[in-house]
């Protein structure tokens, strides 16, 4: 039953998605407003949010709200799943997300993000691209927008970890803003490579955010620790500690890390 349900859900959601991507593409083109484009953005998770409740038993709960500073800010994220790019277009307007490159050229979809003004980033770029990545923040958090990074570049497993790349820091030590760490389970219900949804409720939490002036190694030391040790608990706190369901869910146990 749980195949047929996530069959049923990916056939929908990809689809959905492709008229999603349509509208807001087309949204753009008439209006040129980024923020139009975002109300699409948060029709088109919505939705999805509704599906994945109906036919795959997914909901989720947000703790911390009240640590979302009033203004734009750099939203620092765990990242173990594709639920995790849905969830940030309900959480603040108009949110502007740093992305790889290689997503902008996705026939529509793509399209939709790069004339929403997504921050592409050249990861085979160095330097030169981080500046760009920098420079591209920069406007956007000057139109009242905030950044959402996720630190470690790619979705990782729960109960696993992958370096933090330096782009964060780079937007810590040169926007000026407050960086909000999040940390969150999504990797158990929505796997980064599986193709079954397995029913659950997936917690994110948001924790008080970092203010600009620390240096650069401390800073990261801190939103590692935070958005790791909050995203471990998490996993915990959802009932995967033991061995046995851990490996039942393809997490790496405490004794395999």
């Amino acid at each position: 039953m749980t195949a047929i349900r996530s069959l049923l859900f990916n056939v929908f959601f990809f689809g959905w998605t492709a008229v999603a991507s349509f509208f807001a593409f087309l949204t753009f083109l008439l209006s040129r407003s980024s923020y139009l484009v975002h109300r699409v953005a948060r029709i088109w998770s919505g939705v999805g949010f509704v599906f994945l409740r109906g036919l795959c038993g997914i909901e989720y709960r947000v703790r911390g709200l009240e640590n979302l500073p009033v203004g734009p800010c750099i939203l620092a994220a765990k990242h173990q799943s594709a639920w995790d790019t849905m969830i940030f277009a309900h959480l603040v307007e108009n949110p502007c997300f740093v992305l790889k490159r290689e997503l902008l050229r996705i026939p529509l979809f793509g399209w939709a993000l790069d004339r929403a003004g997504m921050v592409g980033v050249d990861r085979a770029g160095g330097a030169s691209a981080l500046k760009r990545m920098v420079a591209e923040a920069r406007r956007r958090v000057a139109e009242g927008r905030s950044i959402v990074i996720f630190p470690e570049g790619t979705r990782v497993a729960p109960g696993a970890s992958h370096p933090y790349l330096p782009g964060v820091a780079a937007l810590y030590t040169s926007l000026g803003v407050p960086v909000v760490p999040i940390g969150l389970n999504s990797g158990l219900f929505w796997s980064r490579r599986s193709f079954l949804k397995r029913p659950g409720c997936i917690l994110l939490e948001i924790l008080p955010p970092i203010e600009p002036g620390l240096r650069r190694r401390e800073f990261m030391k801190r939103l590692e620790e935070q958005v790791e040790g909050t995203s471990n608990r998490l996993v915990a706190e959802a009932g995967v500690g033991s061995p046995a369901v851990a490996e039942s869910r393809g997490l790496k146990t405490n004794q395999e890390r």
